[in-house]
């Protein structure tokens, strides 16, 4: 006789928890300064709360991740090479954190601003 051994339950994965890993992996990539409000109101809900996973909203369609990123990064970078990077970075660790049970099916990257060196005019 064989038997399958059942799983106990469901896991379910916070947006949070995904927004917080998205945040630690954006912060390892070159020519990253900070993360943005996607608007206004984003910026003042983020002085109000001090919410650490400011510049990113993750959302669920059709069993698969979809991560927008709002981020400013220096001046003087190559803007597509960085937005490439945190598109494969955040896919790289999120993906590697979850397993492959939810895949990332998309990291939209939205350059807010470029932040200069305080030397440069």
């Amino acid at each position: 006789m064989t038997t399958h051994p059942q799983p106990p339950g469901s896991i379910d994965i916070s947006p949070a928890v995904i927004a917080t890993i998205t945040n630690q992996a954006v912060h390892q990539c070159y020519g990253v300064v900070g993360m943005a409000n996607r608007n206004l109101v984003d910026g003042i809900a983020h002085v109000l709360t001090r919410d650490s996973r400011r510049g990113i909203e993750v959302s669920f369609e059709n069993g698969e991740i979809v991560i927008d990123i709002y981020v400013i990064i220096q001046y003087g970078t190559r803007i597509r090479a960085v937005a490439e990077s945190i598109q494969n970075t955040v896919k790289f660790h999120v993906e590697k954190a979850l397993g492959q049970a939810t895949p990332v099916r998309e990291v939209n990257v939205y350059i807010q601003g470029l932040r200069m060196n305080d030397g440069e005019s």
